[in-house]
């Protein structure tokens, strides 16, 4: 893979965490340095160290991940996008989806990150051999993830201000399209 390859995939395994990260924009309507860093680190560091999982593991469950990678991504997302719908349904004041806290944007972070393991397994096969190969693909992936990350929270905020969205019902759709996204792409483009 040359370097452009590589940066054209690192964006595409970002747009996922670009796309959460405005969902969580939204949410809390506010810039939050401290959430937005934290959020974009996980996403970061999430994204890179699953193709680096993925690329160790090759040899030996390539056959057992590469089947179920986008049932369990899908899972998490439909679990927490029917959790976030049912909230914005409710009459409730209370909101129980939070991006701040760390339990949710770990599980966002492993949620997205599935398909970037499946990316790991694949460096496996085209050649990459050593962990010096792989160092550099890892490092984009992760960067970009941050950057991206970091960007749609704050175009969250700016469109959570200025258009009074349900933004716990539009969340929740946009999480389980991600991941109806995630199982289309594998269960009929591969």
């Amino acid at each position: 893979m040359n370097t452009l390859e590589i940066w054209l995939l690192a964006i595409s395994l970002a747009m996922d965490c670009f796309t959460v990260s405005i969902t969580s924009g939204i949410i809390m309507r506010r810039i939050c340095r401290r959430t937005f860093f934290v959020m974009a680190f996980f996403f970061g560091l999430f994204q890179a160290v699953m193709p680096l999982i993925g690329w160790f593991c090759a040899s030996r469950f390539s056959h057992l991940i590469k089947d179920y990678d986008h049932w369990i991504a899908f899972g998490l997302l439909a679990f927490l996008g029917g959790r976030m719908i049912k909230e914005g349904l409710s009459n409730d004041d209370k909101c129980c989806f939070d991006p701040t806290r760390l339990k949710v944007v770990l599980t966002l972070a492993v949620a997205t990150s599935i398909d970037a393991l499946a990316v790991g397994i694949s460096f496996a096969f085209v050649g990459m051999n050593s962990f010096m190969s792989i160092l550099s693909p890892i490092a984009i992936i992760g960067f970009t993830s941050f950057v991206l990350s970091m960007a749609g929270n704050l175009i969250g905020v700016f469109c959570g201000k200025r258009f009074n969205l349900r933004t716990e019902l539009w969340g929740g759709l946009i999480l389980i399209a991600i991941g109806i996204k995630i199982l289309i792409e594998h269960l009929y483009l591969n």
